[in-house]
């Protein structure tokens, strides 16, 4: 009989469905993984097995079957505590099947290796109980992570939409007050206050085109690729630079652009990457020092360079062009600006690149094709 065979030798099928687990380089423990697993599912099969002796055909097929009674479904719901068990030990799927698998593997070997016999009506039951486990743990195992990966989601934009709404927010109250004082007499367009607006407004305009950028980036949107002039392309990141007073304490050099060098790119993709490598630059270079604009053709290759003054990239910062990634003293942001940076840049056809200078900065490289005209 398979359920008295399963009693008399249950310690020595756990520590060999233990030993192929181990046996497996993913696996990470066996202990708490065998917690909901196999020991119970074991003493499930055997009550299973024990039931069916003293049944007909039929209420055989239904005690073990994918019906909601008996110890089938006690089967697939501690199976279903199982899958999720794995999932919170960071386990793939395929272990979760795996581990039913190996239940099957150490029965049959061991039957084999004592001359046990199994019956055909035993091994269906056998086989029965395992389809109803492994579909209850991955049932569970889908169903967690789907839940997992939504709550990390939904996390993920939380925590990109507070900044930019703190952004925003910013814009607009300093160009509400700037209306006000308009609306009140007290002020003129032409002066300080109107300068103040207009950059409050561009800096929006700024912000919702970035914020458009790394969303057509990150949804896999193709670019929209048109030929367009080095000089001009700068010419309106500097502008761009211009109308953010943050980046008005530090120095801010742009060299001169050949005006004959043409790309051919998504100019706003790689106007956001290239905000991205400024807003750093501006965000982490020690006071009083400068940041540098470089943009200039080498053979047919055109470099973008952004170069600051931050001391040199600090240690462990080798995965800096990764996402959630941050470098610097200063954690505020998401650590997403240079891993958008580096996907823009490769939708357009180029590469991005850091070269560490310590003890006194770092630079930026984006490096594109040089578009010649046919």
């Amino acid at each position: 009989m398979l359920n008295e065979f399963l009693m008399k030798n249950r310690q020595l099928l756990i520590d060999r469905c233990r030993l192929l687990v181990i046996s497996r380089s993913e696996s990470k423990a066996t202990e708490h993984e065998l917690a909901h697993g196999i020991p119970i599912f074991l003493d499930q099969l055997i009550e299973t097995l024990t039931v069916e002796q003293s049944a007909g055909p039929s209420e055989r097929r239904t005690l073990s079957s994918t019906d909601t009674r008996g110890t089938a479904c006690e089967i697939a719901e501690m199976a279903a505590l199982h899958g999720r068990d794995l999932l919170e030990q960071g386990f793939t799927l395929e272990q979760v099947v795996r581990d039913y698998g190996d239940v099957c593997q150490a029965v049959t070997q061991l039957a084999d290796e004592t001359g046990a016999p199994i019956k055909v009506d035993e091994f269906r039951t056998l086989n029965r109980c395992l389809d109803n486990a492994i579909a209850g743990a991955v049932t569970e195992y889908a169903h967690q992570k789907a839940v997992v990966e939504a709550e990390n989601g939904y996390q993920a934009l939380n925590a990109k939409l507070g900044p930019l709404v703190h952004e925003l927010r910013n814009y607009l109250q300093v160009a509400t007050y700037a209306v006000k004082s308009f609306k009140e007499g007290r002020v003129g367009l032409s002066g300080a206050t109107g300068a103040m607006l207009d950059r409050s407004l561009q800096g929006m305009n700024n912000l919702i085109d970035r914020s458009l950028a790394e969303v057509r980036i990150t949804s896999g949107i193709p670019p929209r690729l048109e030929v367009v002039r080095l000089a001009d392309f700068v010419a309106d990141v500097v502008a761009t630079v211009a109308m953010n007073p943050s980046t008005h304490a530090f120095p801010f050099m742009v060299s001169p652009v050949d005006p004959d060098i043409d790309i051919r790119v998504d100019a706003e993709m790689l106007a956001a990457a290239v905000g991205n490598l400024l807003q750093n630059a501006f965000k982490f270079t020690k006071p009083h020092t400068e940041v540098k604009l470089h943009a200039y053709r080498r053979d047919d290759r055109i470099f973008i360079t952004v170069e600051d003054h931050c001391g040199g990239l600090p240690a462990g910062a080798q995965n800096l062009l990764v996402p959630y990634v941050q470098g610097g003293a200063d954690r505020s942001g998401l650590g997403l600006g240079l891993d958008i940076c580096r996907r823009s840049t490769e939708a357009n056809g180029g590469t991005l690149r850091v070269r560490d200078n310590p003890g006194v900065g770092c630079a930026f490289t984006i490096e594109l094709p040089r578009h010649h005209p046919a």
